[in-house]
């Protein structure tokens, strides 16, 4: 029971972080016009929804066994790991569509205001992360981190696409390092997806 309670307390904290920067990064991208920080807004939406998904399922699967679900509702969580990584696979989806398409016809970014936001965003993502870590022992924390993590890559990078916009003006260093981000988040998210079908599937 405490585990479980430290668990929320900790999901119910990176919520409501991730949601609050999560505008403040789309907005900052919008008027920047860099995908590094649209991208990483994106992501840290659907974090928010991760995270909103996973303190439900935690409640869920500490429900009682009933008639009708004798092994009980532990699950749940499972369950919900599967549709986060599924949702990250889309996001990866769009980063790399979106990031050809300026490739092919640049656009001006504001280096100085990506530098500032994803500075913030980076201090941000590894309190979250932090606390989250702290939260052994449940597949969906673990899942929730995964999103963190990449949320962390994505401002890493928009750090650097900033600095080097501001250093030399060179544009399309934005959307590549969008699509590395992506490529790292792919990576992780398969190991998570190939672990909660196995569970699903009772391998």
């Amino acid at each position: 029971v405490r585990r479980r309670t430290i668990v929320l307390a900790v999901a119910l904290t990176a919520l409501v972080l991730t949601g609050g920067f999560a505008a403040v990064e789309a907005v900052a991208g919008w008027w920047s016009g860099s995908l590094a920080l649209l991208s990483d807004a994106g992501h840290m939406v659907t974090d928010s929804a991760s995270l909103g998904l996973a303190l439900f399922a935690h409640a869920y699967a500490s429900r009682p066994p009933t008639a009708r679900a004798s092994y009980g509702h532990g699950r749940a969580e499972v369950l919900a790991a599967f549709v986060n990584a599924i949702a990250m696979l889309a996001i990866v989806v769009a980063i790399v569509v979106e990031a050809a398409r300026r490739l092919v016809a640049p656009e001006p970014v504001a280096g100085g205001t990506v530098l500032g936001v994803a500075t913030v965003g980076l201090a941000v993502n590894l309190f979250v992360a932090w606390r989250l870590s702290g939260a052994t022992g449940s597949v969906n924390a673990r899942a929730a981190l995964l999103h963190v993590m990449g949320d962390l890559l994505g401002s890493v990078a928009a750090i650097v696409a900033g600095a080097v916009i501001l250093a030399t003006g060179w544009t399309p260093i934005d959307p590549i390092l969008s699509v590395v981000v992506a490529l790292l988040i792919l990576r992780s998210t398969w190991r998570l997806l190939r672990q909660t079908t196995d569970v699903l599937m009772e391998r």
